[in-house]
């Protein structure tokens, strides 16, 4: 049944259940006609029972004469079930059987029975009624024909039985019109989808005119194809951009090289070629590494080694790890942990994610550097901030977007991709990560995570 296809199980369900109806409503309407005509029959028995027996009651001799009157037949019989008079129709024996004329004698008694009237054969309803008349108990009986009861109810059963299949037939082929009209648009859809191919999501479901479930069904794959669309748009960018960012570097890295090998150089010259090779080749280790982290992120695969590690011990341990550089820039770094405890995190992820708003705050800020742990509501944060000029407000809705770097308030190289790797990390561990701009000036970038992160909790004293 699952295997064939919608419109024939609707046809098949629908024409099932008024094939039920059907069935109720004919086997209501033969028991509804059989049970008038029966009552019809029996209302003339009991009258025609009466005045028969009237005239028995009334009569002292000819009972042949009374019991002949009316329009069906009638037989008196005596308590031994010895027939004392009859209608002409009935033939001599008695219409009743011996227990039937003990029982009739009792109470009023009706019977079905095949009897000879007129010598021939016929199926008859009998009513026989005790009587006291001329000294005796005798017994009425009095009967009428079932033929036109009986092809009454023959007739609508053959009606029934030859116009159920052919209206059933014709309620199965409406159904299955009305069942391809109301899945054609259903059909519309499965064409516009046939047509979709994967570098062209433009195309949309053709929508029903009605509000109903179909023009839903339409408008939600519409809205997932918008969805794929948009989706593919950021990943072509993506692949575009990572294209870009990879080339810059291997043409540095090309060239420092070709240079290097161009003429003779002396020791510090290939030193600083080599230097400058080695850079290069780090930041193509890195966008490398940051790819594959947000790679891992779109599949939903970014694993998280999680384990009991001292906050603090990362906060020292990406603050050496970035001190020579700011040295360098004539800048500080400095550790604030008001948290003092544990967390249950992934701390090599954790490090790098902290390393890179590090590295961003050193490259695009100014001042010290502040690399911060706290308990806030809801968890564990961990923050980075700088005294520079903060982020333009522009770019704080898409500073964790793949490739996204501030043109104005931040000017500097980079690849766009750590704010969008500090993202991908948090998100795997269950937190969020946010950026906005401080008081007086600088930025901040806050990553939290939720309070099942936190593990233990010193009091310092």
């Amino acid at each position: 049944m699952s295997r064939l296809p919608i419109r024939t199980r609707l046809t098949l369900a629908f024409t099932s259940a008024v094939a039920v109806v059907f069935l109720l409503a004919g086997t209501f309407l033969y028991l509804r006609l059989e049970r008038s005509l029966d009552a019809g029959i029996n209302s003339s028995l009991q009258t025609q029972a009466g005045q028969v027996a009237a005239l028995v009651r009334q009569a002292d001799s000819g009972l042949r004469q009374s019991a002949a009157r009316g329009d069906g037949f009638a037989q008196i019989l005596t308590a031994r079930g010895l027939v004392l008079d009859a209608s002409p129709q009935l033939g001599a024996g008695s219409v009743l059987r011996p227990a039937q004329v003990r029982d009739g004698l009792r109470q009023p008694l009706g019977v079905d029975r095949v009897i000879a009237v007129r010598g021939v054969r016929e199926h008859v309803r009998l009513l026989a009624t005790p009587v006291a008349a001329q000294d005796q108990r005798l017994l009425v009986v009095v009967g009428a024909s079932l033929v036109d009861r009986d092809q009454a109810l023959s007739t609508l059963r053959t009606e029934l039985l030859l116009g159920g299949p052919a209206a059933l037939l014709a309620v199965a082929i409406a159904g299955y019109l009305l069942a391809r009209a109301a899945l054609r648009p259903v059909e519309a859809m499965r064409l516009a989808a046939e047509r979709l191919s994967g570098t062209d999501l433009d195309e949309r479901m053709p929508l029903t005119h009605p509000n109903d479930e179909i023009r839903r069904l339409g408008s939600t794959l519409n809205g997932l194809l918008a969805r794929l669309e948009q989706s593919m748009v950021r990943e072509r960018r993506f692949v575009s951009d990572a294209s870009h960012e990879l080339r810059t570097p291997l043409a540095l890295l090309r060239t420092e090289l070709e240079l290097a090998l161009r003429r003779p150089r002396s020791d510090g010259e290939l030193r600083a070629a080599l230097t400058s090779a080695v850079a290069e080749a780090e930041r193509l280790a890195e966008l490398a590494d940051g790819l594959l982290v947000l790679a891992r992120r779109g599949e939903g695969e970014l694993p998280v080694a999680s384990s009991i590690t001292p906050v603090e011990a990362i906060l020292e341990s990406v603050a050496r790890r970035f001190r020579p550089r700011a040295e360098e820039l004539g800048r500080a770094i400095r550790v604030d942990d008001r948290f003092a405890g544990e967390a249950s995190i992934d701390a090599a992820q954790v490090e790098q994610a902290l390393a890179n708003l590090v590295g961003n705050a050193l490259r695009h800020g100014r001042g010290t550097t502040t690399i911060g742990a706290s308990l806030v509501a809801g968890g564990l944060e961990l923050s980075v901030e700088d005294e520079g000029d903060g982020f333009d407000a522009e770019f704080l809705p898409r500073a964790f977007e793949r490739f996204s770097q501030a043109d104005e308030s931040r000017s500097g190289s980079g690849s766009g991709l750590g704010l969008a790797i500090v993202d991908a990390i948090v998100s795997a561990h269950g937190g969020t990560a946010t950026a906005s701009n401080h008081e007086p000036r600088g930025g901040r970038v806050e990553i939290r995570f939720p309070d099942a992160a936190i593990a233990v909790r010193y009091i310092s004293t």
